[in-house]
Formats: C-alpha cells, structure tokens, sequence
C-alpha cells in the first residue's frame, strides 16, 4: 500500500524482513565453507556413463521398409504349371 507522495509507511515487519533478507544475501565463512564441501562432493560424484544409440528402432524401421516394398511390387506372372499344361492338352484348347 502507498500513500499520497509516494510514501511507504512505517512497518515494523517489513524492517525486519527487510534486516533479514540482508543477512541471508550476505555470506559468511559458513556459507562458503558449505559451497566447497557440496562442489567438491559433485565434482567427486562418478558421472553416468552416457547413454549408447539404441538401435532396434532402425533395425525396426528398415525391416518395415523392405516389407512395404515387397507388398508394393507387383505380383510376378505365374508359370503355368506341368499338370496345368497336361490338362489343357487333354482337354483341348477350350476347356
């Protein structure tokens, strides 16, 4: 809340927050001390090795390919079978 003039007025808490917040922002031997011994710690922690390609998508992928390409081609012309010739040879052109 502002008052006419652009104001604050006098607020106990808020000086105490005020007073607060300033001690927090200010570091001491602790803090840094406290700094050190967490970036020593997580320069120390082993690292996860990194994550190999996994390659069953492409496998997955490529065998998907080959059988639509399959599936696409035209069927090839069928040779007439040995007992489709004999048929038709026994029976006569228009069977």
């Amino acid at each position: 809340m502002t008052m006419p003039g652009n104001q604050v007025p006098d607020n106990p808490v808020a000086d105490d927050l005020d007073t607060l917040l300033t001690q927090a922002r200010t570091l001491s031997p602790d803090d840094e001390g406290a700094a050190e011994r967490f970036l020593a710690r997580f320069r120390a922690a082993p690292r996860p090795a990194p994550k190999r390609a996994a390659w069953w998508p492409t496998l997955l992928a490529s065998a998907a390919v080959v059988v639509g390409l399959l599936a696409l081609r035209p069927a090839p012309a069928l040779p007439a079978s040995a007992a489709y010739d004999a048929y038709q040879s026994a029976w006569g052109e228009g069977w």
